[in-house]
């Protein structure tokens, strides 16, 4: 019976032409790329019109004991984890797997991967800090903060900048695999850490719930947006082939 399935699994994958998977998964980019930049609108439109401010408020409240803005849900030690969670959306911890991933594109003698992986990861920085400057949303007074903040609040840069580093990188690496496993699996650690990331800046009471979404949604966008660009740019040669058989890619690789 599974060897049946996998027949029919193999036979199915056949009718459908390797160039014509390709552009249906572009085409569904674009559609998340615009999807994204509508939410984002819409989301943005309504904080500036302050129609969100109640149900900012209900969600926040909803993270903290009833009748004490200051103590947060669950023990003493979810607190903490919350904390070194949150820690895998600052700059730091971003900057540093950015890194990290630039170096293993070089290590690989993959030069030109690497150097849109850093420009990528930058623009998406850069446009999170003119986002923050543009709508100049102050940080919720509503709660008490159980970390330090210092920046302006809209769009949160944890959460956007979790998924345009997570995702984009995320995206950019499952172009070198052939498994879908593998690429649902980190896909899956990408997306995961994002939603964890901005959940967490919820509990410490640092941003309004759409200041995450606004986040998520930009984040996404965006890291969707050099996905297309890195796959036009594959296409034209000027960056290393990704998802080539490892055969094509040691050719390509050759002087």
């Amino acid at each position: 019976m599974r060897d049946r399935l996998a027949g029919l699994r193999k036979r199915a994958r056949g009718l459908l032409p390797k160039w014509a998977a390709a552009e249906i998964s572009v085409l569904l980019a674009l559609v998340g790329v615009a999807t994204g930049l509508l939410v984002f609108a819409y989301i943005a439109d309504e904080v500036v019109e302050g129609e969100t401010h109640a149900l900012d408020e209900a969600i926040l409240l909803a993270f903290r004991s009833p009748g004490d803005p200051a103590d947060p849900l669950g023990p003493a030690w979810l607190e903490i984890a919350v904390r070194d969670l949150t820690a895998l959306g600052s700059t730091t911890v971003l900057t540093l797997v950015t890194l990290i991933t630039v170096g293993f594109f070089i290590v690989d003698r993959k030069r030109a991967t690497a150097a849109f992986v850093l420009l990528a990861v930058v623009g998406g920085a850069l446009m999170n800090y003119l986002l923050k400057i543009g709508f100049d949303r102050p940080r919720p007074d509503l709660v008490a903060h159980l970390v330090d903040v210092h920046t302006l609040s809209f769009p949160s840069g944890h959460a956007m900048g979790s998924a345009v580093t997570y995702l984009t990188l995320g995206v950019l690496i499952v172009r070198s695999e052939q498994e879908r496993r593998i690429k649902a699996y980190v896909l899956g650690v990408a997306v995961g850490l994002t939603l964890l990331i901005g959940i967490s800046r919820l509990y410490l009471g640092v941003h309004w719930p759409t200041d995450v979404a606004a986040g998520w949604c930009a984040g996404g966008a965006w890291a969707l947006l050099c996905w297309l660009i890195a796959l036009v740019l594959q296409r034209e040669g000027r960056i290393e082939p990704g998802d080539a058989p490892p055969d094509e890619r040691a050719d390509a690789r050759r002087p």
